[in-house]
């Protein structure tokens, strides 16, 4: 901070827990990667390098490197997860992993029909290797999935070993907790938050609404993912009541009262 304001609210500090902010990499140049550790990396937790564009990347171990070195963790899509399962190439992806020393792996089925259990037992099974970002709703836009099924499918998942859920919204932020217009299903993640614990789940936020919403209900330290690059420093002035969409929320009721 450039001066020290008074009365923002507390953000958690990294390594995080939670507040974490998830940032998604369709493929940047090393040129921008290292700009994006230099101008903002101190806000970013983790870098997503989003559906298959690991397998294009040039130089990949040296962009993968950038992030280390600014103490930010690194995952490949969970869609390049799936692109192996649906080939029957689970021990290929393994060592696909390790031979980029990858600690994080997320496993997802938005883009194919998997049996719960199967992958729950995936879940189980890399959990002992790796830390586990499972990714549940799916990606096809007008399915709908009960809030009954969300949570027990949430609850199963972290009791598989899951460190976080992520709550599907694709990059373009219109399906899974999202209607077709972008705007939340209110009811839906209600009902989730009063079943699964809010500091265990990643919500998909691409868009500055849904951001805004999100610390709207949750607070400023609510975990949010699929943030494009140039939303970073953007998305931690929502968090900080820093920008008109949430500039009243942390301010105090008199100071509201009195200004709004």
């Amino acid at each position: 901070m450039n001066f020290n304001l008074p009365g923002l609210p507390e953000r958690t500090a990294k390594p995080r827990k939670n507040g974490i902010t998830m940032v998604m990499d369709k493929g940047l140049s090393l040129r921008q990667a290292l700009d994006l550790v230099s101008v903002s990396g101190q806000y970013v937790d983790i870098v997503k390098l989003g559906f298959g564009t690991s397998l294009l990347t040039k130089d990949l171990n040296k962009k993968l490197q950038i992030y280390k070195d600014a103490e930010i963790k690194t995952y490949f899509g969970g869609t390049l997860f799936e692109a192996f399962i649906v080939r029957d190439m689970l021990d290929d992806y393994r060592r696909y992993l390790d031979k980029y020393k990858m600690e994080y792996v997320e496993i997802s089925d938005g883009s194919i029909r998997m049996q719960h259990d199967e992958k729950c037992k995936l879940i189980e099974q890399l959990s002992k290797d790796y830390i586990v970002l499972s990714e549940v709703g799916s990606k096809e836009e007008g399915v709908i999935i009960h809030p009954a099924k969300w949570i027990s499918m949430m609850n199963k998942e972290l009791e598989c070993g899951a460190w976080k859920v992520i709550a599907e919204s694709r990059e373009s932020g219109t399906v899974g907790i999202y209607r077709p217009n972008g705007n939340a299903h209110v009811t839906l993640i209600n009902k989730i938050l009063q079943k699964v614990p809010g500091e265990k789940i990643m919500w998909e936020a691409p868009k500055k609404a849904q951001q805004a919403w999100f610390i709207g209900l949750i607070g400023s330290n609510v975990n949010m993912g699929n943030i494009a690059p140039d939303d970073i420093i953007p998305l931690e002035t929502l968090r900080l009541g820093l920008r008109g969409d949430t500039f009243m929320q942390f301010l105090p009721p008199a100071t509201v009262k009195k200004w709004k």
